[in-house]
């Protein structure tokens, strides 16, 4: 994109980087820390992320360990994991729970496939909209008479350009995390 394009372009890449942030706490049936990630504790009256209060490893391809720093948070880590819609029940033996990832069913799969296809939809609306906000401006400043009908048609001709990549980058990476799911 051109210089005059590089607001709008980083609104652009905002858009997918939380896609992609989104797809990543999407569970596939092996174990990532990523699933824990928009879980909070109350640890002293402050809402915590589970990640600032334990230590998250995987200790098998399918197996999730919370080790809390303070072992007196345990219950609560163990409260919001149940809690969460990540869909799994934490084993817990007094000083780290243990998250056991089953394999995905053909229909769990189906519903993950779903929940992919809604974000990409959701990140090609938002993509959507940056685009009829951009023009706005631009046609704001053609009534005004600060740019010709010229720069109008220009930008308006760039602007959808650039929605169209970042639209077939949205599919190009659901696809990818379709495929990911299917496989496992």
């Amino acid at each position: 994109m051109k210089p005059q394009y590089k607001e709008i372009e980083a609104k652009f890449d905002k858009t997918i980087a939380a896609l992609e942030n989104e797809y990543s706490s999407i569970r596939a049936g092996r174990a990532n820390t990523a699933v824990l990630d928009k879980l909070s504790v109350d640890y002293y009256g402050a809402p915590t992320k589970i990640n600032q209060l334990a230590s998250l490893s995987i200790q098998e391809a399918r197996i999730l360990v919370v080790q809390p720093y303070d072992s007196s948070v345990l219950k609560e880590i163990e409260k919001a994991i149940l809690a969460s819609d990540i869909g799994i029940n934490p084993q817990n033996d007094g000083k780290v729970l243990r998250l056991t990832f089953p394999p995905l069913t053909e229909e769990r799969r189906k519903d993950l496939c779903k929940q992919i296809q809604k974000e990409a939809e959701n990140a090609k609306v938002a993509i959507r909209s940056i685009r009829r906000d951009a023009l706005e401006v631009y046609k704001a400043q053609k009534k005004k008479s600060e740019i010709t009908e010229d720069d109008l048609k220009v930008c308006e001709k760039d602007i959808q350009d650039a929605t169209d990549k970042y639209c077939k980058d949205i599919d190009d990476i659901s696809k990818k995390k379709e495929a990911e799911i299917m496989e496992i």
